[in-house]
Formats: C-alpha cells, sequence, structure tokens
C-alpha cells in the first residue's frame, strides 16, 4: 500500500471516529446499528481497510449524517 494511501485511510478513518464521538456512540454500538461486526468497523476506524463507497454510506446513515456530511473535511 502506497504511503498516500496509508495517510488517507488513517485521516478517513479518524474522521468516522471522531463524527461517531461527537454523537456519542460506542464502536460497538454503531457496528450493530450498521448490521456489521465491531471488529469491522475498528480495522476501518484504525485506516486498516478500504471501506467500499457503499460501507462509508452505511456508516454515515448510521451516524444520522449524509456521505457529505462525513466526508466534509476531505
Amino acid at each position: 500500500m502506497s504511503e498516500s494511501k496509508k495517510i488517507f485511510l488513517t485521516q478517513l478513518g479518524g474522521q468516522i471516529r471522531k463524527k461517531r464521538i461527537e454523537k456519542g456512540i460506542s464502536q460497538a454500538e454503531l457496528a450493530r446499528k450498521i448490521y456489521k461486526d465491531k471488529q469491522s468497523l475498528e480495522r476501518v476506524e484504525n485506516g486498516k481497510t478500504n471501506p467500499s463507497i457503499y460501507y462509508l454510506l452505511e456508516v454515515a446513515r448510521g451516524l444520522d449524517l449524509s456521505l457529505n456530511e462525513l466526508l466534509s473535511e476531505f
């Protein structure tokens, strides 16, 4: 994986974590809400995996955000 991709995925995961914490939702709670396992969400938040656009849409909906709001800092 290229360094720029690693940086992007780390920033993306951080953005998801930030929005989740702002909403007062635990990883486990969000994972249940979007029908994913906690480990899957944890990998995304830690920048260890490249989520699909549909996965990001599910996360956004689970946080009651639009995809644009979730990705607003990019």
